[in-house]
């Protein structure tokens, strides 16, 4: 296994009311030979505490952080601005770093700090990001965001897990239209990190070679990867179907609000769902 030092850094930003650690848990499901043999993950928690009841309670222990608040419809937030600063620094710092990699509410902070970074609002001596995993990300919703970060498709390598019954399937869905070429893998689960079955864990390996093929010599040559997904209609991605094991498996993070509805859905619901979280799955 190669020096850690040597190894390219991937920052990794857990979900609301959590904590790097329970991200890193969740994580380790995971066969290593996908991301923990090629890349040294760095999981920093949340610049605040959590603000109320963290849905994990009972199932990993505390402490538990968020990165910002936010109200009902996901339009207003709070204390926003000092996480980005908090992080931009952070990265910084600690940076380089190769890519990134977020669930729920890091995944959607993570795609912020990439669109911002494409149009020069932050980082702008930071080398190019090269990779990105979202693990039911989405998109923020006020517009004077919108118009900025998610201006142009974004030419990070991507890929996105997307549950069937995720709360955040459809604003998942939106936010990898957002980048180029996406790959996206559905599973049947909820508001996850899901299990990989042997077909997707070699499906992303290669997603992984790719990206360290192109790394080699340098971070980005500005060119587009072969596509990992085909287009159906003009501009809409052929989303890339998965089988994943369905255990009884729903991590906390997030999971107990309400399911997405299918025409306008409002996904920041404060309704607690129990029969989304189940404490008995193995890796937590």
């Amino acid at each position: 296994m190669e020096d850690q030092n040597q190894k390219m850094k991937i920052l990794c930003l857990h979900g609301f009311r959590t904590s790097g650690k329970f991200l890193q848990k969740q994580i380790s499901k995971w066969d290593p030979s996908l991301f923990l043999n090629h890349f040294h993950l760095d999981y920093p928690d949340g610049l605040f505490g959590a603000g109320g009841k963290s849905d994990i309670e009972g199932i990993f222990p505390p402490p538990y952080f968020e990165w910002f608040q936010f109200n009902v419809d996901f339009t207003e937030y709070t204390n926003l601005e000092e996480c980005l600063s908090y992080l931009c620094q952070y990265i910084t710092t600690n940076g380089p770093f190769h890519g990134l990699l977020g669930f729920s509410q890091g995944a959607t902070l993570c795609a912020l700090l990439l669109g911002y970074k494409a149009q020069g609002k932050v980082l702008k001596e930071h080398p190019p990001f090269r990779m990105f995993v979202s693990i039911s990300g989405s998109k923020f919703r006020d517009p004077s965001i919108c118009e900025v970060a998610y201006k142009d498709k974004m030419e990070v390598k991507s890929v996105h897990f997307i549950g069937a019954k995720d709360w955040l399937r459809l604003p998942s869905e939106e936010l990898a239209t957002a980048f180029h070429d996406p790959l996206i893998i559905r599973h049947p689960q909820g508001h996850t990190v899901p299990r990989l079955d042997e077909t997707w864990t070699e499906q992303l390996r290669k997603w992984i070679a790719d990206v360290l093929v192109q790394s080699k010599g340098g971070i980005s040559n500005g060119e587009h990867d072969e596509p990992k997904s085909v287009d159906d209609e003009e501009g809409t991605p052929k989303l890339l179907e998965t089988k994943i094991i369905n255990n009884n498996s729903t991590d906390g993070s997030e999971s107990a609000r309400n399911e997405a509805k299918e025409e306008t859905p409002k996904v920041f619901e404060n309704k607690i769902s129990s029969s989304q979280i189940d404490a008995s799955e193995e890796t937590l």
